[in-house]
């Protein structure tokens, strides 16, 4: 079984995923600009290189800058999120899982969420999911 790629990064290192995933692709002085909390340039010089050596970005030299790309698709790491939450804070019960999800909306579910999870409902229902 392959290791749970959102386990093997930190919180800094995820919220760096986070801002390349937003931009596409990124040099460190963007990622730096986007970071939710204060960060030192060497600090996030030093999270890049390890993102790097664990597989997660690439980069390619855009003239003096380093231009970062992420390797794994987000969706890959939003599953194994999931599962890991589903896990352990729901002790895998999609039913709690799905109402925490929506009771954290505090009312604001708009009618196209509501017909989308209905779609998907439907859809996983079908494929025998």
């Amino acid at each position: 079984m392959t290791k749970n790629i959102f386990l093997q990064m930190s919180r800094r290192e995820r919220q760096i995923m986070d801002v390349v995933y937003m931009l596409g692709q990124a040099t460190a002085s963007e990622i730096h600009a986007r970071m939710p909390d204060r960060i030192t340039d060497a600090s996030l010089r030093k999270l890049v290189r390890i993102l790097e050596a664990k597989g997660f970005l690439s980069h390619r030299k855009q003239g003096r800058q380093h231009l970062y790309r992420p390797t794994v698709p987000r969706e890959k790491i939003q599953s194994e999120a999931a599962q890991h939450l589903l896990k352990t804070l729901f002790r895998g019960s999609v039913s709690d899982a799905v109402s925490a999800l929506i009771d954290a909306t505090d009312g604001q579910l708009s009618a196209e969420d509501m017909a989308e999870i209905r779609r998907l409902i439907d859809s996983a229902e079908s494929e025998g999911r």
